[in-house]
C-alpha cells in the first residue's frame, strides 16, 4: 500500500498564488481562502474539495481508494 500524502500545493485560479497546506485526515475540505487574493476557492464539479480540484495531490480518501472514493462533498 502506498503511503497517503498529506501535503499538497493549492493554487488560487484567480491570481495564481500558490501554498502548500496540509490535507485533513477526518473531514474534506469544501472551501478555502486565498492567502494572497482571498477568493473563496470551491470544489469544481464532479469533485469532492478543493484539494482535489486546485492542489498538486487529491485529499487522502481519493488517495487511499481511488476517484470513486469521494471524501462526502457538497
Amino acid at each position: 500500500m502506498t503511503p497517503v500524502i498529506l501535503e499538497s500545493v493549492l493554487t488560487c485560479p484567480q491570481c495564481g498564488h500558490a501554498r502548500t497546506e496540509t490535507m485533513p485526515t477526518d473531514a474534506c475540505q469544501w472551501f478555502y481562502e486565498c492567502k494572497q487574493c482571498h477568493a473563496l476557492l470551491r470544489p469544481k464539479a464532479g469533485d469532492c474539495c478543493v484539494y482535489c480540484s486546485y492542489g498538486t495531490v487529491p485529499c487522502p480518501p481519493v488517495q487511499e481508494a481511488g476517484k470513486s472514493a469521494c471524501c462526502g462533498g457538497p
